[in-house]
């Protein structure tokens, strides 16, 4: 007979609410990171200057572009 079974080890309950909070805690520090992010990046606006010598596949495209501070 199988006489280790428990209902709050780890494999229980108890890993179940441990898992649970690992994913929310994570899903919290990523949505706060995200929202900072998305703040400094929207107190940034940007303009493109010279706008038909853009070509299609360039990196000089990332010169045409104008963070206004």
């Amino acid at each position: 007979m199988n006489e280790n079974r428990s209902v709050f080890a780890l494999n229980g309950v108890t890993g179940m609410l441990i898992a649970t909070l690992l994913l929310l805690s994570i899903l919290a520090v990523l949505t706060y990171f995200g929202i900072m992010l998305q703040k400094d990046v929207a107190s940034k606006p940007y303009a493109i200057k010279d706008q038909q010598s853009i070509q299609m596949i360039s990196k000089q495209n990332a010169s045409h572009i104008v963070i206004k501070e």
